[in-house]
């Protein structure tokens, strides 16, 4: 499932964003990177409404220098891609921008060259060279990223910055953006996540569903060992009466535990690996895993997939604690005489 820290990852495309509706004053960039923490700031020009062939439907277009976003793709996992296959050609300016596109915008307008209508009214061709699920710039299932040199005048001023950095200060990013501009930080992005009602409450069901199962386990497991008490109890004092010692009837009863543990406790991590194999195509957690206060989770997948660490570490417990008790059982039995437990075991 994807973390709090993930998703808001997908949401903004960085460790911050700054974003306005206009173009962004020409010294912002300069100003952010100078504040506590931040590291590379990428601009962007971002047109939310371009119209491929100038129809009806819009796509997101950004423009990008492409060395810069090629290294902030990298290092954030979303989309990397070769910057050279995004740059401007630099000898026909008639020529087509290559552009970087989502899967479904690449399948409904294919390699062609693509008109493309901005919102200020200016065109530009593109020609879909990079397919990729995610970008940065944008969250969404349709995108169209190209070289920001070859847009307009006007089309190319960045309107939104994307920060990385360790530690952001926040009053001075706030301070440097000024009034009117948007800026939302990965840190606060994700506490939305996961303090929302939903993964909360799925939280809560989840520990109490884990927990009641481990109970029951337990449960068996003891009145196994239990009802079996007298009977091991009874074949370690002969044992003993043979000339067994203590320590080797503690060994002898571990021993004798360790396989049905072990078949218990390698069924039970096959069986919850199966369980999630079979279900995760038909599942999807992204309104758990993405849920935010009042809003509509962003656009993404959180499948179901197996963690190691959830299949072994049930299994060892079963198997520590099944040792445990055969170990217990031994101590205490070896401190009770062996005529009163062949007594028992006579009787019986």
């Amino acid at each position: 499932m994807l973390a709090g820290g993930t998703a808001a990852l997908l949401t903004l495309g960085a460790d911050a964003r700054i974003e306005a509706t206009g173009p962004l004053p020409a010294g912002l960039p300069e100003e952010v990177r100078s504040t506590s923490g931040a590291g590379e700031v990428t601009a962007l020009s971002i047109t939310y409404l371009a119209k491929p062939e100038g129809g009806p439907v819009t796509v997101p277009l950004a423009g990008v220098e492409p060395k810069e976003y090629a290294r902030l793709a990298g290092r954030t996992g979303l989309g990397a891609f070769p910057a050279g296959e995004l740059s401007r050609p630099e000898a026909a300016a008639e020529r087509a921008l290559p552009a970087l596109a989502s899967p479904s915008v690449a399948e409904r307008y294919g390699t062609r060259p693509l008109p493309v209508r901005l919102e200020d009214g200016s065109e530009i061709t593109v020609r879909i060279a990079l397919v990729r699920d995610l970008t940065p710039a944008v969250s969404g299932t349709d995108f169209l990223v190209v070289d920001r040199s070859g847009l307009g005048t006007e089309a190319a001023r960045p309107t939104a910055l994307l920060v990385t950095g360790d530690h952001l200060d926040a009053g001075a990013l706030h301070k440097a953006a000024g009034a009117g501009t948007d800026v939302r930080l990965r840190s606060e992005e994700r506490a939305r996540y996961v303090d929302s009602p939903l993964q909360s409450g799925a939280e809560r069901v989840y520990t109490a569903a884990v927990a009641a199962g481990a109970g029951y386990a337990v449960l068996a497991l003891l009145l196994a060992l239990i009802r079996a008490a007298p009977e091991r109890a009874a074949l370690l004092a002969r044992l003993r009466t043979m000339g067994l010692t203590r320590s080797q009837g503690r060994r002898l009863l571990v021993l004798e535990a360790l396989p049905g543990a072990l078949l218990a406790a390698a069924g039970g991590a096959l069986t919850g690996w199966a369980a999630v194999r079979l279900l995760a195509p038909g599942i999807d957690l992204t309104t758990i895993a993405l849920a935010t206060p009042g809003g509509a989770p962003p656009p993404g997948t959180a499948p179901l997939h197996t963690d190691p660490a959830s299949l072994l570490l049930p299994a060892l417990a079963v198997l520590l604690l099944a040792t445990g008790i055969a170990a217990a059982q031994a101590w205490w039995t070896g401190r009770k005489g062996s005529v009163t437990e062949l007594r028992a075991g006579d009787a019986r």
